[in-house]
């Protein structure tokens, strides 16, 4: 067996390189072991850059210097709407070559890159140490806790979770943490281009939760909406606020709603039950799911999936089971004994949308699976997300 690899041809008299590759033939040892050698050093890179960038930048925030070169850079670049945080996320950002480690944190501005799926459902987590298994988080009783700065819409995602997992049969431990949990749902205040809340009557500038939570300049303006809100509130020393600095804050949050990209993507052709098998069939979901990589990322990023499985782990004295996330993009998702009920990646796909904008609607009421907030876009690493699914296959019903 022989690895080959391409070699540049021989230069022109002009010193140009000729587009005549020619191959090299190495033995199966060597090209084995090289690559191998190559691999390792690879990562020892990545490892070092991820590293070096992680500690640099740390300790650039530490001493004060980047976010005094933000401010000032803040200062010249404002006339163009730039604040001091997309200051230092550029400055962040050309420190590292990309958006980077740091970065990764966000700032408070957009949609939280934790799902509330995660979240309030509490996967297991476990650590494996040869033979050994060991569950990070058991199933104990929930003491109270309060979940602060959650988006209207994974406010919203909490409510489509309630349809599922608080329908019979119903399921105690996710019970256990909405009764112990007390939700603040802070209003956004500057709404990312790949947010699309609005098609699914989401108000960014109107929060739900326990507690709706407004930011207007050095004040947090605070309502309660339910009983525990109520009783966390009257527990906190509150002034009374202005209903008019409300009122700001929600316009401002909807004037920017108004001027976004997806402001006008609407569900018009999904989540009739008539339109079900015209939308199972519609040729273009062989393009549509052609690029997608089955990589899951879309899945873990949303907070409305929910799929998971359950896991047994064999110990020296007992057994463990333990419930995971699991993504139904994946080929092992609900493989069976007899096969896999849906074996090609188109399938998959077609499954996961359909499930958003279709099945869950038309079995809870009109409610979608889908909350706009945008994680998907952004997650996607070849760019195929929801939103173009719904605008190649919304609108009239077509003819197969």
């Amino acid at each position: 067996m022989l690895f080959r690899f391409y070699k540049a041809g021989p230069r022109s008299a002009a010193g140009e390189m000729r587009p005549q590759p020619r191959f090299e033939a190495r033995r199966f040892t060597a090209a084995f072991t090289g690559s191998i050698q190559n691999s390792f050093r690879s990562t020892l890179n990545i490892c070092a850059f991820v590293v070096f960038f992680t500690v640099a930048i740390k300790l650039l925030f530490l001493s004060g210097f980047l976010p005094a070169l933000a401010r000032v850079l803040g200062g010249v670049l404002a006339p163009l709407g730039m604040t001091q945080a997309w200051t230092e996320r550029l400055l962040t950002g050309l420190i590292e070559i990309s958006s980077g480690v740091w970065t990764l944190s966000g700032d408070g501005t957009m949609a939280g890159r934790m799902s509330m799926a995660a979240f309030m459902l509490g996967w297991a987590r476990f650590r494996v140490s040869g033979k050994e298994l060991e569950i990070l988080e058991a199933r104990v009783r929930q003491e109270p806790f309060v979940v602060f700065g959650v988006r209207p819409c994974d406010c919203r995602a909490l409510e489509i979770l309630d349809r599922v997992f608080l329908a019979e049969p119903e399921d105690s431990f996710y019970r256990d943490r909405r009764d112990h949990g007390t939700v603040i749902c802070l209003a956004c205040q500057e709404p990312e281009e790949t947010c699309f809340c609005g098609t699914f009557g989401i108000d960014p500038g109107d929060p739900a939760g326990d507690v709706s939570a407004w930011q207007w300049e050095d004040a947090l303006y605070l309502r309660a909406n339910t009983e525990k809100g109520a009783a966390l509130l009257a527990g906190l020393p509150l002034e009374e606020g202005e209903e008019s600095a409300v009122a700001a804050a929600q316009e401002r949050t909807r004037s920017i709603l108004n001027r976004l990209p997806l402001r006008e993507l609407t569900t018009e052709g999904f989540g009739r039950e008539e339109a079900m098998l015209e939308l199972f069939h519609r040729p273009e979901w062989d393009q549509l799911s052609e690029s997608c990589l089955g990589c899951g990322a879309c899945t873990f990023a949303c907070p409305t999936c929910q799929c998971y499985d359950i896991k047994e782990f064999t110990g020296n004295r007992e057994i463990l089971r333990y419930r995971c996330w699991d993504s139904c993009m994946y080929s092992d998702f609900t493989i069976m004994s007899a096969g896999q009920p849906r074996p090609t990646q188109k399938e998959r796909f077609r499954q996961r949308f359909l499930h958003k904008l279709q099945y869950f609607p038309v079995n809870q009421g009109g409610i979608f699976g889908c909350v706009g907030c945008g994680r998907c876009l952004r997650q996607c690493p070849i760019h195929m997300n929801i939103v173009k699914v719904m605008k190649t296959l919304g609108g009239a019903p077509h003819e197969s």
